[in-house]
């Protein structure tokens, strides 16, 4: 099994872990927040645990709030080699980051900096952009497209933060899905897709998406919008119960059969400081030429 774990980090750090939640630092905050894969017992509650800026409590019934302990700002930059990111604390826990994915930006990286040939990425189920980013800082053309404008927004402010506003970046609010099928009636093609598909969601007209269902015959429909000499394609999942040999499997089913080329998968991680142990935070399948 294969673990890419993102261990270049400065302003990110898992500091220690255990009964159910991390202790994080980003940039110069430290945040407390819980994360199901912790089944571990915790230590010790030294002082660093008790003495965070934040600490996000689970609710019985569902979501949660975060208790801040000490005055933070609105919202702050964290820096990834030469990306920057604006971070904020929201509602539902997150930070408007997955730390993790550095692994990928770096790899998508190095593949569009060595194409040798211009490259169009479509980033799909793009959040924050953080893919957005490092695709456009290597130097390809991006079209970033999720379906919720407050992220999109988001997005473009982190693309413009990283001094990349003069960059070929689309940015899309739209649904995923019919945005695929309209590329494919217009006839435009990409050299790379990047996709972070959601375990369950629904549509703007109630349409539902499960992944197990659906993963498949969408990743069918992206392979219609590739470019005749694609570069590579990505999928990320934090669906808990998919091993990355489903996508693995997926991947050979698809893009191997038509293009050949190389698939890796496994688990997407981060170094936990204080034990030394890697924190598993998801799964990813690359095809690449």
């Amino acid at each position: 099994m294969n673990m890419y774990v993102a261990n270049q980090w400065k302003d990110y750090e898992v500091i220690d872990t255990g009964g159910g939640e991390k202790l994080e630092r980003w940039g110069d905050v430290i945040l407390r927040r819980p994360d199901p894969q912790i089944i571990w017992p915790l230590k010790q509650e030294t002082n660093e645990w008790r003495q965070v800026h934040g600490h996000y409590h689970r609710s019985s019934s569902g979501g949660g709030n975060w208790d801040m302990k000490k005055p933070i700002p609105e919202r702050w930059t964290i820096g990834y080699e030469n990306l920057k990111f604006h971070i904020k604390p929201t509602s539902f826990k997150h930070t408007g980051l997955f730390p993790e994915q550095a692994a990928n930006w770096s790899w998508m990286m190095d593949k569009i900096k060595n194409a040798g040939r211009p490259i169009s990425v479509l980033n799909l189920f793009a959040y924050t952009g953080g893919a957005t980013v490092a695709a456009a800082y290597a130097g390809a053309s991006v079209v970033h497209v999720d379906a919720a404008k407050g992220m999109v927004q988001w997005a473009k402010e982190n693309v413009q933060l990283s001094g990349l506003a003069d960059r070929p970046v689309r940015f899309i609010t739209d649904d995923v899905f019919k945005f695929v099928q309209r590329e494919e009636r217009r006839g435009n093609r990409y050299d790379a897709i990047i996709m972070d598909p959601p375990s369950y969601g629904r549509g703007p007209n109630g349409e539902t998406w499960k992944l197990e269902q659906n993963l498949y015959p969408f990743l069918k429909s992206c392979m219609n919008i590739l470019s005749d000499n694609p570069l590579f394609l990505l999928i990320n999942s934090y669906t808990t119960g998919i091993s990355p040999t489903v996508l693995r499997n997926m991947l050979t089913m698809t893009m191997s059969a038509q293009y050949g080329g190389n698939i890796t998968a496994g688990e997407i991680g981060l170094p936990i400081t204080r034990s030394g142990l890697d924190l598993p935070c998801g799964i990813l399948g690359r095809w690449e030429s």
